[in-house]
């Protein structure tokens, strides 16, 4: 296989179309991994997607986007500060033809939120859905531990997230 070339850096305001679009995708590709649902995410106005750029640059945050050669958004990572559990990994997403090891866009994409979440402390924590089998695999392979915590999901109470943390 051959490995795909792509460049990562930090979202900004001016890129809400792109944000907005790949938010759209991540819902409909796995809608029961974000805390939103495509109806939420499709009633947003411009001011909130740009919002989300900004997010590149945030205090106490970040949000970083893979882009291929050709300029197509191919997977973004997100974190910021929560003041129960410290830096959160939040809104992963990698399209499906730039999944697996051999692409690189994962680990890519955690190492540059992993870098950041070590400025603001010792540990990175996540929490995923209890059904996405495939999600809970790739953390673990790539250091993260089920704490035995968990949280109702916000769209499915009946449902939980899992916490999982990795020491950084």
């Amino acid at each position: 296989m051959t490995t795909q070339t792509f460049s990562l850096r930090p979202t900004v305001d001016a890129d809400w179309r792109e944000v907005r679009d790949l938010r759209l995708e991540m819902i409909r590709d796995t809608p029961t991994a974000y805390m939103e649902s495509l109806d939420e995410a499709l009633g947003c106005d411009e001011a909130e997607w740009r919002m989300r750029g900004r997010r590149g640059s945030a205090e106490h945050g970040t949000a970083v986007v893979a882009i291929n050669a050709s300029g197509h958004w191919i997977g973004t990572m997100a974190g910021y500060v929560d003041p129960t559990v410290g830096a959160l990994l939040v809104g992963v997403y990698v399209t499906p033809d730039s999944r697996g090891r051999d692409a690189g866009v994962t680990d890519a994409l955690l190492t540059a939120v992993e870098t950041w979440a070590a400025t603001e402390g010792r540990r990175l924590t996540l929490h995923v859905h209890e059904h996405n089998a495939r999600a809970i695999a790739a953390y673990e392979h790539r250091g993260f531990s089920a704490t035995g915590e968990t949280i109702p999901y916000n769209l499915d109470p009946s449902t939980n997230e899992l916490e999982m943390v990795k020491a950084l």
